[in-house]
């Protein structure tokens, strides 16, 4: 028998992120923001939260450019904005949420 065996795939399930109003892309590889950005505003919408804020930070902004393009295509995207500059200015990006329609 395997470690792999021992602990019977245990290693495999997802450890649940909790959702706030803050997604912080530090550690996350370009190729990930578009599916980060879609699951984090649609557990946003689910939450009911009208405001999020997204930390890509200001280096070269290619994070930040990818942010933009993904909230200029979510349909419940109604607006955003650099943040204030004691908040972050340029290097964080806020979202304003319209909720879902019942």
């Amino acid at each position: 028998m395997s470690d792999h065996d021992e602990n019977n795939g245990d290693d495999f399930f997802p450890v649940p992120v909790p959702v706030t109003d803050l997604l912080d892309l530090h550690g996350f590889f370009p190729e990930q923001v578009p599916e980060v950005i879609c699951e984090f505003l649609d557990q946003a919408v689910r939450l009911k939260l009208n405001r999020v804020q997204i930390i890509h930070g200001k280096g070269k902004s290619k994070l930040k450019y990818l942010v933009r393009q993904e909230l200029q295509q979510h349909p419940q995207v109604l607006e955003f904005f650099d943040a204030a500059p004691e908040s972050g200015g340029w290097g964080r990006t806020v979202v304003l949420l319209q909720q879902k329609a019942r």
